[in-house]
């Protein structure tokens, strides 16, 4: 059973926001299932599971302090590409790929996407 339907976060540009998630989140299997014309899309394997919409109240979106989104990734190299591909892309560093202390097996790598949202990366398979 799955815990969460899906995730959202918002976009002040969203051509920028597609651009970069069909790249990085192909990265860990994940591809664009739906537009919702100009105000946002959807990706995910078989269901929907990711939204970047623009705030339906009309203001500008803004980051979550202390809120990440973390995504099951296959493999440790998926993590690997995922976070290589989102530097490429103008995203920013906020945790080279590594083995994390805080689960056994656990190994993540963390960027902040164009809008600033903090993404994460994970995977509990052993080398």
């Amino acid at each position: 059973m799955s815990v969460f339907t899906h995730v959202t976060v918002g976009t002040n540009s969203l051509d920028k926001a597609r651009a970069f998630y069909d790249e990085v989140l192909s990265e860990i299997g994940l591809q664009r299932l739906a537009d919702l014309g100009d105000n946002g899309s959807i990706w995910g394997v078989d269901n929907p599971s990711f939204f970047v919409l623009k705030p339906a109240n009309g203001q500008p979106a803004t980051v979550g302090n202390g809120v990440t989104i973390s995504f099951e990734a296959p493999s440790r190299a998926a993590i690997d590409a995922f976070h290589a591909r989102a530097l490429e892309l103008g995203g920013k560093d906020e945790g080279k790929p590594g083995e994390r202390g805080w689960a056994e097996n656990a190994y993540a790598a963390y960027v902040r996407d164009l809008d600033g949202n903090k993404l994460a990366v994970c995977s509990f398979k052993k080398p």
